[in-house]
């Protein structure tokens, strides 16, 4: 089982303090990706992770894990959309855990957001 590298970061900006720095630049990517596409959404640190919340309920999220970086898309339908444009990346019913930060596919990653956005589905459960 991999380990869940939970921070007690009170906000975002201090989670990103405690990242690993081979991994700042793309988190940091990741987040203003997350804050451009996710209009509306609340950023919170909720499970010791950086969350996007629409009406109190995370939708998005992501995580410096021990041997990963992970993302989590919560919305089905965007997860399913999207889960072939990774290739040689595990991925799980929300969750695509990247071990290699450098192999990141930001473009997918804003479709997925944009695609969270648009989405009137709930969330996986």
């Amino acid at each position: 089982m991999q380990q869940c590298m939970q921070s007690k970061a009170a906000n975002v900006d201090t989670y990103l303090k405690e990242v690993p720095p081979e991994r700042l630049s793309i988190l940091t990517r990741i987040r203003e990706l997350c804050l451009k596409e996710l209009k509306g959404y609340e950023e919170t640190m909720r499970y010791g992770l950086p969350c996007y919340e629409k009406n109190n309920i995370a939708e998005v999220s992501f995580a410096s894990q021990k041997n990963f970086i992970a993302l989590y898309i919560l919305k089905k339908d965007v997860m399913e959309q999207y889960k072939n444009e990774f290739k040689g990346v595990s991925i799980g019913k929300g969750c695509i855990r990247f071990t290699r930060p450098y192999n990141i596919d930001l473009t997918v990653v804003r479709k997925m957001l944009a695609g969270t956005y648009l989405s009137k589905n709930s969330i996986c459960g």
